[in-house]
């Protein structure tokens, strides 16, 4: 049975890796949006973009976020992460960067997003608790199949990190 995930990511430059992780058949994503509905939901401002995250990570049992170059300390994917952390849900990061993009590019590996969040009770940063993952591979496709071979299982880690945090 498919997991229930919501992904975090940076759109622009990620939105095509990150198509190529959602294909992985093992895990049942948001449905992402357009160009233009992200501009729409944006022109409504900090509180309609707060309810739209919320109604996209409703009856989601894990956070990935998908770390390219420039995703972390970034205002809303920060925001997923604190959400995700304080209703309860997993939290864990895949980087992505050695994943190829619409145009056969790879790209150079970004900083831990979660390292920008602090774990409030604690003020550890998230980084610390929970994980993040490189796949030890150079080519598009070994990064894929890594990812496709490990994500359920960090997956469910990252769901009993969180229950035991």
């Amino acid at each position: 049975m498919a997991k229930k995930c919501f992904y975090s990511f940076h759109y622009k430059p990620d939105n095509w890796r990150v198509s190529t992780v959602r294909n992985i058949g093992a895990i049942e994503g948001n449905k992402p949006a357009s160009d233009n509905d992200w501009e729409s939901i944006k022109e409504k401002g900090d509180k309609k973009i707060k309810e739209w995250i919320a109604s996209q990570m409703e009856g989601r049992t894990c956070t990935i976020i998908l770390a390219g170059s420039n995703t972390a300390d970034r205002k809303w994917i920060n925001h997923e992460i604190v959400k995700s952390w304080d209703d309860g849900k997993g939290v864990f990061v895949i980087y992505i960067h050695n994943l190829k993009d619409k145009d056969g590019n790879q790209c150079s590996k970004g900083a831990n997003p979660l390292y920008y969040v602090t774990h409030a009770p604690t003020q550890k940063r998230l980084s610390s608790i929970a994980k993040a993952y490189d796949p030890p591979r150079t080519t598009s496709k070994g990064v894929y199949s890594y990812i496709e071979e490990n994500i359920e299982n960090w997956i469910d880690e990252a769901i009993r990190i969180r229950k035991n945090n």
